[in-house]
């Protein structure tokens, strides 16, 4: 017999150790005030400290909490993929295991979603702690993804959000690999609010996302929403080619009418140059692309669930998202 749960709350964890029993505090406090039943899904990414051991104790005597225990490090977005697989609330509340993300925030989630909206997303309006290369950097990102893509994704927002049962369901269709779970989401449409926020700097711990998994994430967000970059190369293609050719018939001109023609390499090395670099960043676009292709095309699961661990008994995830190691 299946237990009716109204709210899951996703907490994806990366070597989250310093903080985790803080946040499960917090969020055992927030959740308790609601009144209404509840599962807090902890998806422990690969991490190599005790933050799934401490999980797992809490899981022991807490029948609320959960744990899906990862065989390794799939990333932060197939994280939260992996516990919206697992989650059965009416509602899904995603939120990160650092405390960045103030979890007093979900009441007000939970009231806008019982006016009618499926998804209610915090927007940050302030970032403290964060170094002014970081604010910069972020900012970039979400200005050149808004840009850049076909869908209005709303800017200065994380994946700190509630959605809908139905969402979440929606969601769960979409198999493609290289996921950017808040990009999906904006996809899918459905209504939608910001609620705007303050980020709290990490109460403990470093951070799990340096510029190496920012650009990871931008490139993730850019290519599965827009082909434009491919266009942005074409474009710039076709102004190097048309620039070439005016400079040929200006050389032409120098050799049949004058005496000035240069008789040397360093135009030539100029134009050579220009093109075999706007060549190769083409290339590298194309890359992007193709691998992404690639990933698709093999059909392998999302995910590996090393553990699961509830007091509760357990949805199945579909088969085609999810391997287990024991079944």
């Amino acid at each position: 017999m299946s237990i009716q749960v109204r709210y899951s709350i996703i907490i994806p964890m990366f070597n989250e150790e310093a903080v985790i029993q803080e946040t499960y505090r917090r969020i055992k406090k927030v959740m308790g005030l609601t009144g209404e039943p509840y599962e807090l899904i902890f998806v422990n990414d690969g991490s190599t400290d005790s933050c799934a051991q401490m999980i797992e104790e809490y899981s022991y005597w807490d029948e609320s909490v959960k744990l899906i225990d990862l065989s390794r490090n799939f990333g932060h977005q197939i994280a939260i993929t992996a516990g919206m697989d697992y989650a059965l609330g009416d509602a899904v509340v995603i939120i990160d295991a650092d405390l960045q993300d103030p979890p007093e925030l979900i009441p007000q989630m939970i009231a806008e979603w019982k006016r009618g909206y499926h998804v209610v997303y915090a927007k940050r309006i302030k970032r403290n702690g964060e170094s002014l290369f970081k604010k910069w950097t972020a900012s970039l990102f979400y200005r050149v993804l808004r840009y850049s893509t076909d869908i209005s994704i709303p800017v200065d927002t994380g994946d700190f959000r509630l959605m809908d049962r139905r969402v979440c369901e929606e969601l769960k269709r979409l198999p493609e690999k290289n996921r950017f779970v808040r990009g999906l989401v904006s996809w899918v449409g459905f209504r939608q609010k910001a609620l705007e926020y303050e980020r709290e700097e990490r109460l403990a711990g470093e951070t799990k996302y340096p510029l190496g998994r920012m650009l990871k994430l931008s490139v993730d967000g850019i290519t599965s929403f827009s082909y434009k970059p491919l266009k942005l190369a074409g474009v710039l293609g076709a102004l190097l080619s048309a620039s070439g050719f005016l400079y040929l018939l200006y050389v032409l001109y120098l050799a049949l009418f004058t005496d000035a023609a240069v008789k040397g390499w360093a135009s030539m090395i100029g134009i050579t140059l220009t093109f075999n670099g706007f060549v190769l960043l083409m290339l590298g676009i194309l890359g992007e692309y193709v691998g992404r292709i690639y990933d698709e095309s093999k059909g392998r699961p999302l995910y590996i669930v090393q553990e699961f661990h509830s007091g509760r008994p357990q949805q199945s995830a579909p088969e085609q998202r999810v391997s287990r190691l024991n079944p």
